[in-house]
């Protein structure tokens, strides 16, 4: 079991940037790069020339990678930003939202 404060299909908030107060569901995680991709979040366009597979060309929209330290989950009990904490229950370690003590689930 990694010990990632931040996993894929964790609730996220973004802290920073364009898309600061968005929030969304991590759909991959990196991290060797310290970096996460978020569901509808820093969307980066790429104007494609026409090609075999895409005859028609055109602009190209995808979720680009954010840096972990711009994202904090959201706490399960308000939905707003709250840092992460480990605690042992039981013989399992779990992760906990520090403000409001919610157990994060995954």
């Amino acid at each position: 079991m990694s010990a990632a404060k931040i996993r894929k299909g964790d609730k996220v908030v973004v802290l920073s940037g364009r898309d600061k107060g968005k929030t969304g569901e991590v759909i991959s995680s990196m991290p060797k790069e310290s970096k996460v991709i978020v569901a509808g979040v820093n969307v980066a366009t790429r104007h494609r020339k026409p090609s075999q597979v895409n005859p028609q060309g055109g602009l190209e929209r995808r979720e680009a990678p954010l840096h972990v330290s711009k994202v904090a989950i959201a706490d399960p009990k308000t939905g707003k930003p709250t840092r992460v904490r480990f605690e042992t229950r039981g013989d399992k370690k779990v992760r906990v939202a520090a403000k409001s003590g919610e157990l994060i689930n995954g």
